[in-house]
């Protein structure tokens, strides 16, 4: 039997309810490992947000503090006068601090597991007295942030009106390079979430060695929600004041979305998540487009998607979205990068097409053909389900911890 393990996991935000990506992954990493192993979590949460019965019941302790408070003035000052990226300050406290050195003193960690890059300043400040005691520092990079503000960069500085956007962008990329190279180092094990993210990774320093850890999904957890017979409806999901998520809608707007409703008069198109920003106002004119904001079940808006969109150009990693439609089995039409991190083929798992005119086709074509889209949908579903299941994921990282960990 493998030893248990005592981990202390840092989150940006409370794992659980899980209603974006940052927060689906923690919860399939932490509730999968708690199965075998004492969980502590020390974690930000929301004015007014309260721990879940569930997440107590999952973690042997946890712990919260106010995500801090960051005037622009304060924004300004970091960004003219700190060599840190951006994403290094949004979150630094010296109460979170405090509280995991409290933890520390109180008892013995086989492992603290750091979260996402606007966190790792806590991981760097604690390297020391973690060697001290033989606890490992395990660094999650979500995305490979240097590579999405490049990509963010590249993006926006092909239309004028975002040059600000992108000139913020290349400041960015040059210090996430340094930032996310150095938590990298310090760590005992660094995580990532493909093969691409790896090599980027490595681009910045090639004695680095990234573990891929997958974002993964509960798939039983999606069954139940039947594809209807007929419908017309395109679904995309995502935090809707990402820029990633922002950049989609509005070019699928200008240059896919014509094309799509003069075809299929019938279609509706469904931009379904938290926060929509005010650059996407302006698509609230056309009727047949509903943007919702929050929803409480995020499986009833996928559920109405006869095709559900991910017309991504800007970002990395891999993104949940595509892992929860592929569980529901409803088909996908992509870009290339959208599907960046999954071993899918065009006309296989879902559609994928980076150019306007062939991202409407293919989706023009999947509105016409229910049987091309129930067969895509069942094929995403297969590869997920064999690959993506958190219970093929959880096993890897806990080989990990088991192998990297010193004994007691």
């Amino acid at each position: 039997m493998s030893e248990r393990l005592r981990l202390l996991f840092l989150t940006p935000q409370l794992p659980y309810p899980p209603r974006q990506g940052t927060a689906l992954r923690n919860w399939g990493l932490i509730s999968g490992l708690a199965r075998r192993h004492e969980v502590w979590l020390l974690s930000f949460a929301e004015p007014g947000e309260a721990v879940h019965p569930l997440l107590r019941e999952t973690c042997a302790r946890v712990a919260t503090l106010p995500v801090p408070a960051r005037r622009m003035t304060d924004r300004l000052k970091t960004l003219a006068f700190s060599t840190l990226p951006d994403m290094a300050w949004r979150l630094w406290a010296p109460a979170f601090l405090e509280q995991i050195q409290a933890w520390l003193g109180e008892a013995r960690f086989d492992a603290v597991q750091v979260e996402g890059i606007e966190l790792a300043r806590y991981g760097l400040a604690l390297r020391d007295r973690l060697a001290e005691t033989g606890t490992r520092l395990v660094f999650d990079d979500h995305n490979c942030e240097y590579l999405l503000q490049q990509r963010a960069s590249e993006t926006d500085r092909r239309n004028p009106r975002r040059w600000h956007a992108a000139a913020y962008s290349w400041v960015q990329t040059r210090r996430l390079r340094a930032f996310e190279a150095r938590i990298a180092r310090a760590a005992d094990l660094t995580l990532v979430v493909s093969p691409q993210d790896g090599d980027s990774l490595r681009a910045l320093d090639r004695a680095l060695a990234p573990l891929v850890i997958a974002n993964g999904i509960d798939t039983a957890a999606y069954d139940g929600h039947p594809i209807p017979p007929g419908g017309s409806d395109l679904v995309f999901t995502g935090k809707m004041d990402f820029r990633p998520n922002i950049d989609a809608m509005l070019w699928f707007a200008a240059e896919v979305w014509p094309a799509v409703r003069a075809a299929c008069p019938e279609a509706r198109w469904w931009i379904v998540g938290q926060k929509p920003s005010p650059r996407l106002d302006g698509l609230r004119a056309d009727p047949r487009i509903t943007i919702t904001g929050a929803v409480d079940d995020i499986r009833e808006a996928i559920a109405r998607a006869a095709v559900y969109l991910a017309p991504l150009r800007v970002g990395g990693g891999t993104r949940f979205k595509l892992l929860e439609a592929m569980a529901m089995r409803r088909a996908i039409v992509s870009t290339r990068l959208g599907a960046e991190g999954f071993d899918v083929q065009d006309g296989g798992e879902m559609r994928l097409a980076d150019r306007a005119p062939d991202f409407a086709q293919a989706v023009i074509d999947l509105l016409a053909d229910p049987a091309a889209r129930s067969g895509l949908g069942e094929r995403g579903h297969a590869f997920v389900r064999a690959q993506y299941d958190w219970s093929v994921i959880v096993p890897a990282l806990e080989a990990a911890l088991q192998a990297r960990s010193p004994a007691r």
